[in-house]
């Protein structure tokens, strides 16, 4: 963002501010982008489907053991021991395969 004010200041500020302003912000905005690499580059990256664990999902099918569950935005196969109606919620416990063991929620 400092890089494109650097670059409009270069443009519109009379001489000698347009050099002036443009190398403060060019240098600011160079800074700031080192300092995102920094911050971003140690954050560690949450895939696949262990995320689902302990997620709460909507129960879109009736898991009368086997039913389907919505949830993070997609559909999935879901078994269910003690059994749920559609239109409940439930907490993923498990990924097993592609299927979730979910049990109703409290």
């Amino acid at each position: 963002m400092l890089l494109i004010v650097a670059l409009v200041l270069l443009i519109f500020l009379p001489d000698p501010w347009d050099v002036i302003g443009a190398t403060v912000f060019g240098i600011l905005g160079l800074l700031e982008l080192f300092l995102w690499n920094r911050t971003v580059r140690g954050r560690k990256k949450v895939v696949g489907t262990q995320t689902l664990i302990w997620q709460l999902a909507e129960v879109r099918t009736a898991c009368r053991p086997h039913g389907q569950v919505f949830v993070g935005g997609e559909l999935w196969e879901a078994d269910c021991a003690a059994g749920a109606d559609a239109g409940s919620r439930v907490i993923v416990r498990r990924v097993r395969g592609l299927t979730l063991e979910v049990e109703p929620a409290p």
